[in-house]
């Protein structure tokens, strides 16, 4: 209905856990009810990468390149077992992030408020504590880039989407898309289960209507 944070608690209920994410104001209030703020260090960097790429920013490419050489870690530990990808972590990562961390402070005093890479910095000297919380959880990743990856087709179409009628109308595409990409999630061509689905609505029996559902479907047997 809106980007406001009730939808975003309404979601996810009493869930505890660590959420990553971008500074999306919606999430604040979820950190008073135990959930664990945990940064996305590809939304900290897009700010330098902006101003690198718009302004030639010599200032905003070093932190570009400090950064660069987190993800270069990431990709080297990422099949590693839990425990040794924590200890190349704090290995070889924790001292870059202190670098990275000292070099930033550094630069912002030199820099009077209000400027693009004033912005920048205080952006990640803000979030500094969730953005550093993946160095000790192995489970954790380094971005949320993933998900970003998987709601793009929405985010890419919402300004044409957004005028649904009303509420109830806008409701009715979204079901249908969330089944779609939860096929695509599950491994299956999202088409046949949709079409597979719509057949056997009809007839399938009410009390197991969870067998259709993306993550259980299986398709109809083959009539010989």
């Amino acid at each position: 209905m809106s980007r406001a944070g009730e939808h975003t608690r309404s979601i996810l209920g009493d869930w505890k856990g660590s959420l990553v994410c971008d500074d999306y104001a919606g999430y604040q209030a979820l950190w008073a009810q135990g959930v664990i703020e945990v940064g996305c260090m590809a939304h900290a960097r897009r700010y330098f990468m902006e101003l690198v790429t718009a302004d030639k920013s010599t200032i905003a490419d070093t932190a570009v390149e400090l950064i660069g050489q987190l993800y270069g870690i990431e990709r080297e530990v990422k099949n590693l077992a839990p425990e040794h990808r924590l200890e190349e972590r704090w290995r070889r990562a924790l001292p870059i992030m202190q670098t990275l961390h000292a070099w930033l402070i550094a630069q912002r005093v030199k820099l009077t408020d209000g400027g693009a890479i004033a912005k920048a910095i205080d952006c990640s000297l803000k979030r500094w504590t969730a953005l550093i919380r993946y160095l000790d959880d192995p489970a954790l990743p380094i971005d949320n880039n993933y998900d970003e990856h998987q709601i793009r087709p929405w985010a890419l179409g919402r300004a044409n989407w957004q005028f649904a009628g009303n509420l109830v109308a806008g409701r009715r595409p979204v079901a249908i898309k969330s089944l779609i990409q939860s096929a695509r999630l599950n491994g299956h061509d999202s088409y046949a289960d949709l079409k597979d689905v719509l057949t056997r609505l009809p007839t399938h029996k009410a009390r197991d209507i969870d067998q259709l559902l993306p993550h259980l479907w299986q398709p109809a047997p083959t009539a010989r």
